[in-house]
């Protein structure tokens, strides 16, 4: 952010900006931390309480697979009394028989079903819960989910006698070995996902709860953290004000001596002469920017005096400064030229308006090259509802970067580029026009092209 100290909206709307910012940038961190912490907790439970359920359906399929061949023999005996009876039979339900590794009540607590398919699919018998709208027998995948039932399938080999060992596998036996049928244990996901509904709002609130405390705390935080500047700011601008008044003094006394002596000149040494109009020089420069500073001191204080309302002609005005400055635009070989416009009046103080069309004049002059030209034009132009006048005051000259473009009203500001600081002055020109113009109700802008030149528009409200 930059700093500029004294801008003419005041230091006020400077701290808010940058109050502003850091509180952003502070609750955006912290919201990109909470909303990570969030989705990932969130994550890391669905992720937990799934496998744990997952984890009991393989466990009851493991289970389940010894029985697949008992089963299956059964069947097929029933098959060979009456083929035509098994046909039309339901398959047979195999609660509480006693043949079951995993008791069947703990199936139905669970609210899980055990289904015995054989090789081609067909449904042999059930346990457990009796589940409603179960998806089809799938065999292709070991887990799926449809209609908040959750399934684990797993296929039942027969296994090899020196395999033996690998009958504890919840595939039931090798998988090298000659298919027997498929297994699958069903649950309901129906609570699950309820008590993960609840803990994902639980999360949100949660989360919503952290930003809004962080933004009651990230307000207080900048606050604390900006006081300590803004008493070093209050402090720097009393101090510009308190030096700018106390060198008033001893300035004037310095430069009466020096026309006191200057008029006098029968009195003055010829070795002298050259250093005495150094002096006074050098102390009319550093009385200008004494009563600039205190003028923009008082202005940052709000105790500038209220401007005179008087009607000032601004045709009248303008030519008046044009033709003060034609001297210096002709010692430098730059054209000035006024575009004559419908002679309009304004309210305010004459001589800081004159101030503030000869700064921009004098600015406009000094960084124009040689067989330039200036121009100066008006225009009515409304604002906010406001009925105003729009002067122009253009340029040939060096032109000022984009980037620094915004900087342009900032106290005792030069673009690299485009001010030379050989050129004289003292950075506050700019500064002072915008305090007048805003003094007076109205505004001052900018624009610019390297190389090609500047505008500035000052827009006045009129009588």
């Amino acid at each position: 952010m930059d700093w500029d100290i004294g801008s003419i909206s005041g230091y006020k709307s400077m701290f808010q900006a940058l109050r502003s910012q850091l509180l952003s940038s502070y609750i955006g961190l912290l919201g990109t931390l909470v909303g990570v912490s969030v989705i990932s907790t969130h994550q890391f439970i669905v992720h937990s309480l799934y496998a744990e359920m997952d984890g009991r359906l393989l466990t009851v399929a493991d289970a389940a697979t010894h029985n697949l061949e008992t089963i299956k023999r059964d069947s097929l005996r029933e098959d060979s009394k009456d083929r035509t009876a098994t046909a039309q039979r339901h398959p047979r339900s195999i609660d509480n028989d006693g043949d079951l590794d995993v008791p069947w009540q703990d199936l139905s607590n669970n609210q899980q079903q055990v289904e015995w398919f054989d090789q081609t699919g067909r449904t042999l018998g059930t346990a457990g819960k009796q589940l409603q709208n179960i998806p089809a027998f799938v065999s292709e995948s070991k887990i799926h989910q449809a209609d908040h039932i959750r399934s684990l399938t797993v296929a039942v080999h027969k296994s090899q006698p020196h395999q033996a060992a690998q009958e504890q596998n919840y595939r039931g036996s090798d998988p090298t070995g000659a298919l027997q049928g498929y297994v699958r244990v069903s649950e309901g996901t129906q609570k699950l996902e309820a008590d993960l509904s609840r803990f994902s709002w639980g999360l949100a609130w949660g989360g919503l709860s952290a930003l809004l405390l962080a933004g009651v705390g990230g307000c207080w935080l900048t606050q604390r953290s900006l006081k300590p500047i803004e008493q070093s700011y209050e402090q720097l601008k009393q101090f510009t004000a308190d030096a700018s008044h106390e060198l008033r003094s001893p300035l004037t006394v310095v430069k009466t001596s020096i026309d006191v002596v200057m008029n006098h000149p029968e009195r003055i040494h010829p070795a002298d002469a050259k250093k005495l109009r150094a002096i006074s020089s050098a102390t009319n420069q550093m009385t200008e920017l004494v009563e600039d500073l205190l003028l923009l001191a008082r202005r940052d204080a709000n105790s500038v005096p209220s401007v005179a309302q008087s009607s000032i002609p601004l045709n009248e005005l303008l030519e008046d400064l044009i033709e003060a400055v034609e001297v210096q635009a002709e010692e430098k070989g730059i054209q000035i030229q006024l575009i004559p416009f419908h002679p309009m009046q304004v309210q305010g103080d004459a001589m800081h308006l004159s101030r503030l069309f000869l700064n921009l004049l004098q600015n406009a002059i000094q960084y124009t090259p040689a067989g330039g030209r200036v121009t100066v034009a008006g225009q009515m132009r409304d604002s906010f509802s406001k009925r105003g006048i729009v002067i122009s005051i253009e340029d040939t000259g060096v032109g000022i970067a984009a980037e620094q473009l915004p900087l342009v009203f900032n106290r005792f500001w030069r673009a690299d580029q485009a001010r030379d600081r050989r050129s004289g002055g003292t950075g506050l020109g700019l500064a002072i026009a915008q305090a007048i113009a805003q003094a007076h109700g109205g505004t001052i802008t900018a624009s610019s092209q390297v190389g090609i030149g500047s505008s500035f528009q000052v827009w006045l409200p009129i009588v």
